[in-house]
């Protein structure tokens, strides 16, 4: 079976394409990640309502309702297999994802709108989902040097992984504001259960967050495995449109 190994912006993917296939999906994460300790699977599958449909699975087997990164990276892999063409629609379990190929390895995805969008979920912690069913997620403001003080912050943020105020669980974001439209950010995934390189659908909530807060349509996201830029579109105060610009990459492709 061939297994392509990707990465956006540092959070990394192993994909396959499914379409004919029914594998064990959950037991199939498992193995393809522990190969090269990837954060997330990803197989591509029939659609009849998009181009394809997307599957995505955690490191740890659990089924993820979208990611940001992975869906740029699908888009990728689809467009360089020929499932697609340069303008894509990507069925997911949190809805309906369009693409863009822009050029080279960067990818354009319009992220599902907050579905939530909770400023005080906890005092100075906002919730937020993306999609129905939602991608959930917390964020909460840092003031000190983010990335250097990582390692003092996962037990925090663990905790906050599994917070009762959260009851799906969530992504736990961490930012440190660095000008007007322009953060550093710190991600702690459910179903990693660690700190990724990058989370999409981090900064497209962190986005949504800061929207809300001050008004701003555009932010770049410095994490440490690359920037992403969320742009918003919105309608009398309501998000309309939540666009994520981003690098992609294909590692190496193993034959499992």
């Amino acid at each position: 079976m061939e297994v392509t190994y990707m990465n956006g912006a540092g959070n990394d993917f192993m994909v396959i394409d499914a379409r004919g296939m029914t594998p064990d999906f959950a037991s199939l994460a498992k193995a393809c990640c522990a190969v090269t300790g990837a954060d997330g699977f990803m197989a591509v599958d029939h659609s009849d309502t998009a181009d394809f449909r997307l599957h995505f699975y955690n490191s740890d087997g659990s089924r993820g309702e979208m990611c940001g990164n992975g869906a740029r990276c699908i888009c990728r892999y689809a467009y360089d297999k020929g499932i697609c063409g340069p303008e894509m629609t990507v069925q997911t379990d949190a809805g309906l994802v369009r693409g863009w190929h822009l050029e080279g390895e960067r990818f354009r995805i319009q992220l599902n709108n907050p579905t939530i969008l909770d400023l005080n979920r906890k005092p100075g912690i906002a919730y937020v989902e993306l999609g129905n069913p939602g991608i959930p997620h917390a964020v909460a403001a840092y003031t000190g040097d983010l990335w250097a003080d990582a390692d003092s912050l996962r037990e925090q943020m663990r905790a906050l992984r599994f917070d009762p105020a959260f009851p799906k669980g969530a992504n736990v974001n961490f930012y440190q504001r660095l000008g007007k439209d322009e953060v550093r950010v710190l991600t702690f995934e459910r179903g990693v259960e660690d700190f990724t390189l990058a989370c999409g659908t981090g900064c497209g909530s962190l986005a949504a967050v800061l929207y809300r807060q001050t008004g701003s349509t555009f932010l770049t996201a410095h994490n440490r495995g690359g920037d992403l830029c969320v742009r918003i579109e919105s309608e009398d105060g309501i998000i309309t449109g939540l666009f994520q610009e981003g690098p992609t990459q294909v590692v190496k492709i193993y034959d499992l």
